[in-house]
């Protein structure tokens, strides 16, 4: 976790991962960008949604990193494994 000058949080992307970004909160939703390796996003709210698995291990939340674009966080290193953000409408 990171906190950028403007006093915004983020956290990093899972280490080797390019992860998808998308328009919601599952894998069903189109594809916006793809994130380089390396990469540590912001956490504006979250989102159930589709149960994912990757390093961080399986969740249902998905985290909005900005307009209309969710990563799910089992690909980033948020140091909990429930919600650390407010709820998206």
């Amino acid at each position: 976790m990171t906190t950028l000058a403007a006093g915004t949080v983020v956290y990093p992307i899972a280490p080797g991962y390019r992860v998808n970004v998308r328009r919601g909160p599952g894998t069903q939703y189109g594809i916006v960008r793809t994130l380089p390796y390396g990469m540590s996003v912001p956490v504006y709210c979250q989102k159930p949604g589709e149960r994912v698995t990757g390093p961080y291990g399986t969740s249902n939340i998905w985290d909005n990193i900005a307009n209309g674009q969710f990563v799910s966080d089992a690909y980033v290193h948020t140091g909990s494994d429930g919600y650390i953000a407010p709820r998206c409408d």
